[in-house]
């Protein structure tokens, strides 16, 4: 069995310049990313709409812009699958409406006749700002302080919800998972407040946290998960499904300044960030208040 982090860890080898949510090219002004969604690996159709699954397409990539700080621009869409069978025009409202949304204009892309519907995603974003170099996810150190923007676990809540045929309970859960909205505003505002470190909570806390560790060679000890409204009604364990349930897109950054990081969202009338923890100096360090950090979150696996 293949699993996704050794593949990238091999590619790595051959491309020692991949490894952050996007890369920084030109400069180090210009960020290029891109996303695959995959249908019944990355969304439901049973449960989402058509036009879901092409929000959560788009919304993927541009998170990644956010998670370095910038502001997406342009992208980029293929769309592979049995078209015929395909609603494209369903599918391009979410794409187009998440696009709208993040001020990034889709300028063109492919349509291909394929097994299964794909939707592949390229964002250009940029640093227009004239503000601080893009947030790499290798800069945190020793004693740095760990926030998230918001509390966890809503998008796999929604999503248990949608299976379970009782989205009407908690509508914001199922519209967490549905349709989720990438931090951008929250991204520059922790990019100029001088951020060491940041990536988007895609594959889970406890997975991200270890991604955003190994790059700074630094150790973590987690003193809290904070837990989204309304997921204790859903799941035995609301804790669990914070760390690892995935697909939040949050960012997690650490910094070394917290006054000023907190003073920088109350300037930009953002919602405070939320202090979950620490950088520490054993680089093998991965803790959970006085245990463990388990080993949960998302990965793909052939």
């Amino acid at each position: 069995m293949a699993r996704e982090f050794t593949l990238i860890e091999t590619l790595r080898a051959r491309m020692p310049a991949i490894g952050d949510d996007c890369a920084v090219v030109d400069g180090g002004r210009v960020l290029l990313c891109a996303d695959a969604a995959v249908a019944g690996v990355h969304a439901d159709l049973s449960l989402v709409g058509l036009d879901d699954f092409g929000w959560k397409a788009m919304a993927a990539c541009v998170s990644d812009v956010a998670a370095m700080g910038g502001r997406p621009s342009y992208a980029l869409v293929t769309v592979s699958g049995p078209l015929g069978d395909v609603d494209v025009n369903v599918l391009y409202d979410g794409l187009l409406g998440a696009a709208a949304w993040a001020g990034c204009e889709v300028v063109g892309g492919d349509l291909t006749a394929a097994p299964a519907l794909v939707v592949s995603v390229a964002v250009v974003g940029a640093l227009d700002d004239g503000g601080p170099p893009a947030v790499l996810r290798s800069g945190a150190r020793a004693g740095d302080t760990l926030f998230v923007t918001g509390p966890l676990g809503a998008s796999a809540a929604g999503l248990a919800l949608l299976k379970a045929g009782r989205a009407g309970e908690d509508p914001d859960l199922a519209s967490a998972h549905r349709r989720p909205r990438p931090r951008l505003a929250e991204g520059r505002a922790a990019r100029w407040a001088g951020a060491t470190a940041m990536i988007d909570v895609s594959d889970g806390l406890a997975l991200d946290v270890r991604h955003l560790a190994a790059a700074s060679g630094v150790g973590v000890a987690l003193e809290r998960v904070p837990v989204a409204v309304g997921v204790a009604r859903v799941a035995d364990d609301p804790e669990a499904l914070a760390l690892g349930g995935g697909e939040d897109y949050e960012l997690l950054f650490a910094t070394r300044d917290t006054a000023a990081m907190e003073a920088a969202f109350v300037e930009a009338r953002l919602t405070a960030p939320l202090r979950v923890g620490r950088c520490t100096a054993d680089p093998s360090e991965r803790r959970l208040r006085d245990g463990p950090l388990p080993e949960l979150g998302w990965e793909h696996t052939w």
